[in-house]
């Protein structure tokens, strides 16, 4: 079946791959597994600081892009960014750290930049989303990317310690009060709502999680998916992903999103474990796709 042809009946199902050996092997990845949509790392992710990129890394990474089809990209930004602090010297570390991660997609051409907002650090809620939306504007003004479709993508988390981003009202806080909400989005991750205590498994609590969200974050916000089962029970606030099925929301849960033709035109990428093979990624693309009606 044709990309295009597949796309009008799904979402575009993918999943994040390695960038060992350069950018642009995802995409060989990504290709073997049959998937849709990729999601990378543009640097490694325990690092704060990455070498700059060269033209002959972004020549390739470009045209493996167009030979696999142009799919969605997105990039995830390091783990180690927080954006919520309140600590200038961790701070400024972090702005700078995000800054760099803006400029490397503007020079791919990667316009999907997930983010977790940030941890308060028990400073509370408030003044920890207040920091956030300081420090999303200052990383726009500075990254120059205020011409460009680049958008960040606040993911929802599971709500772990004082990590920000677990309710949906706190995503619509940061929306609603940035200078720049037309470079911002949201990322929903189906393991950290569900562990956040936002219950996706049947019909009837599937409806009032994306009443939920939807009361707080309009459907054009919302601009890309991570699949992940979870190992922990819903309200845990304990992020674990498992693979599709095999975790507490199962397979129901995931055809019921799936079949939500409010979000067929989206990514949706897996961030499932996996070994060198990739099986896990075509075993948990297969079932995902013969969830489909």
């Amino acid at each position: 079946m044709e990309r295009l042809e597949w796309a009008a009946l799904m979402p575009l199902l993918g999943a994040h791959q390695s960038i060992a050996g350069g950018l642009h092997l995802a995409f060989e990845r990504i290709n073997r597994v049959g998937g849709e949509s990729l999601q990378i790392f543009t640097a490694n992710q325990r690092q704060w600081r990455a070498k700059a990129l060269s033209d002959e890394e972004i020549r390739l990474f470009r045209v493996a892009w167009q030979e696999h089809g142009a799919m969605p990209v997105a990039s995830h930004a390091s783990y180690l960014i927080n954006l919520a602090t309140d600590e200038p010297e961790k701070a400024e570390k972090s702005i700078v750290a995000f800054t760099e991660e803006l400029i490397r997609c503007r020079q791919l051409g990667i316009n999907l930049v997930v983010i977790h907002p940030g941890s308060h650090g028990g400073r509370g809620i408030e003044a920890g989303l207040e920091c956030v939306t300081r420090s999303l504007d200052q990383v726009l003004l500075r990254s120059g990317v205020l011409d460009s479709e680049l958008k960040i993508l606040l993911e929802t988390t599971a709500g772990q310690g004082t990590s920000l981003g677990s309710r949906f009202e706190e995503l619509g806080f940061l929306l609603a009060n940035s200078r720049f909400p037309q470079h911002l989005g949201v990322c929903v991750d189906t393991c950290h709502i569900f562990a956040a205590g936002y219950d996706i498994r049947l019909p009837e609590p599937y409806a009032q999680t994306m009443a939920a969200l939807t009361a707080q974050i309009d459907l054009a916000q919302i601009h890309l998916f991570h699949l992940n089962d979870s190992h922990k029970e819903c309200g845990s606030r304990v992020d674990r992903h498992a693979h599709i099925g095999e975790g507490r929301i199962g397979l129901k849960g995931f055809s019921l999103l799936l079949n939500d033709h409010r979000f067929h035109h989206l990514p949706m990428i897996l961030e499932t474990h996996k070994g060198e093979d990739l099986a896990e990624d075509v075993e948990n693309l297969n079932r995902l796709r013969g969830l489909t009606r």
